[in-house]
């Protein structure tokens, strides 16, 4: 008989990879498949926080071998998420509401790759970010990014973008850290009110590691991924369905 852990990681592996590609960690695909595959919700937040860790760390360590990184702008915005993401990871929402609440966050999710604009149009001439719009973004990302278990860069990548504060390449390097100390501090909220860890986990580091670092060295070469996202949307749009309805 087919066993579903088998889907489940081909599946994962290709989320990983297309994630990694643009600096992200892929919590968000984590907790769709999580939710398709019926997880139980106490282990959602802190498997696709570890996961996350992972990920994003192989594709930051990619990007930023080639130069694509920006320091001061990191650390403003990382100075204010990470408590706000520690805070964050410490509450432990209803079941219920923490469906609804990830359902609706990932159709939103879904809308953002299907208006994302062709690669053409974000060739973008970097401007001046503005410290105290930087500290206040930080803050928001980071405390939401805790209470659902993500690691933020599916907020902050159009963000620096919209502003003009980074290029593409830099957005992702940026993205790659900021995802990384956001998943490590919520993690570590989460550990002040106890976790319970999937069986599967370290199975499921093995499998994103590789989709990581595939996909972080294809992404630093080259960032082309349009049918990919529209298969990767429907994954999203199916679980938020599944979390909102059911």
């Amino acid at each position: 008989m087919f066993d579903p852990l088998i889907l489940f990681a081909v599946v994962l592996i290709i989320c990983a990879f297309i994630y990694s590609s643009v600096g992200h960690g892929g919590a968000s695909a984590y907790l769709a498949l999580m939710a398709l595959f019926s997880f139980d919700t106490i282990v959602m937040k802190q498997t696709a926080l570890s996961l996350n860790l992972v990920v994003a760390g192989i594709s930051f360590v990619q990007f930023y071998r080639l130069g694509f990184f920006k320091l001061k702008l990191f650390l403003f915005l990382a100075v204010t998420s990470v408590p706000a993401s520690f805070l964050g990871g410490m509450l432990n929402l209803e079941s219920g509401l923490y469906k609804i609440i990830l359902g609706l966050f990932l159709a939103a999710a879904v809308v953002r790759i299907l208006l994302k604009p062709a690669q053409r149009e974000l060739q973008i001439e970097e401007e001046k970010f503005n410290i105290l719009g930087a500290l206040v973004i930080g803050a928001t990302i980071g405390f939401v990014s805790g209470l659902i278990g993500i690691g933020g860069g599916i907020i902050l990548s159009p963000l620096l973008l919209l502003l003009k504060w980074a290029d593409v390449k830099n957005t992702a390097g940026i993205s790659a850290l900021f995802i990384w100390v956001n998943s490590a501090a919520g993690l570590a909220g989460q550990l002040q009110s106890g976790i319970q860890i999937d069986e599967h986990l370290f199975l499921f580091i093995g499998v994103v590691a590789l989709g990581a670092i595939l996909g972080g060295y294809w992404g630093s070469k080259s960032l082309s991924f349009v049918n990919l996202e529209k298969v990767l949307a429907v994954v999203l749009i199916v679980a938020a369905v599944k979390l909102i309805a059911f």
